[in-house]
């Protein structure tokens, strides 16, 4: 027996094969198996102390058989025939996925009332101060061009014209998007009586200014959107 190694039970201490291995006589023969290795490794070289390892191996296999044989079912049996049992059902088993976070819960939108935009008819109010003198000083500056610039202007005038009463619209309001909005529709509608006025106009009648179809054309669209800019609130 090695030094400082644990003095291993013998038969004549009194002690039980189980004992002298340290193992339960339910255990299996996979642990008797287990005690006979690390109780050789403890003795380590000395021919007796393994010697009596051995025979508590022997002796706990023989009793094992000997059970066997007289039809007995030893308690390390039933211990093994239970774990036999529960690896079918643990091999059947479908694996059990990690579960996921769970989905934040989203907003009730129950109580909100979505309001649909409405259309309603703007307000003719006459424009004050500076809202006032800004058109009447930009939109006649630009008829002016109207009625004197060479021929080919008359859409930039438009630009411009449409340009003076989205900005006076838009400071008196506050909505830009209402703005453009009413511009264009008042751009289209003084296209279209321009467009009329052309069709009843004689073209040999003098009209005292040498105007060609555009700007008779777009001048109604100018004075229209003049008056808008100044009573559209």
């Amino acid at each position: 027996m090695t030094n400082g190694s644990a003095p291993f039970p013998s038969a004549a201490d009194g002690a039980s094969p189980y004992e002298r291995l340290g193992i339960a006589p339910d255990a299996s023969f996979d642990d008797v198996q287990a005690a006979r290795k690390d109780r050789l490794s403890a003795v380590g070289d000395d021919p007796q102390a393994r010697a009596q390892v051995e025979t508590a191996y022997d002796a706990v296999l023989m009793e094992r058989l000997r059970e066997r044989q007289q039809g007995k079912v030893s308690s390390a049996a039933v211990t093994a025939s239970k774990r036999e049992e529960l690896k079918p059902a643990a091999a059947g088993r479908t694996p059990s996925r990690p579960s996921l976070p769970a989905m934040p819960a989203l907003p009730q939108l129950s109580g909100v009332k979505l309001s649909r935009p409405s259309l309603s008819l703007p307000t003719l109010v006459l424009a004050e101060n500076r809202e006032r003198w800004f058109p009447l000083i930009a939109g006649g500056l630009v008829i002016l061009l109207l009625l004197v610039a060479p021929a080919g202007s008359a859409e930039v005038l438009l630009a411009l014209a449409t340009g003076v009463t989205v900005v006076n619209l838009q400071r008196r309001n506050g909505r830009l998007l209402g703005a453009v909005g009413w511009s264009f529709a008042l751009l289209c509608v003084g296209l279209l009586l321009g467009g009329g006025l052309l069709q009843l106009l004689d073209p040999s009648l003098p009209l005292g200014l040498p105007l060609d179809p555009e700007q008779v054309q777009s001048l109604p669209a100018m004075l229209l959107l003049l008056w808008g800019a100044l009573m559209i609130t």
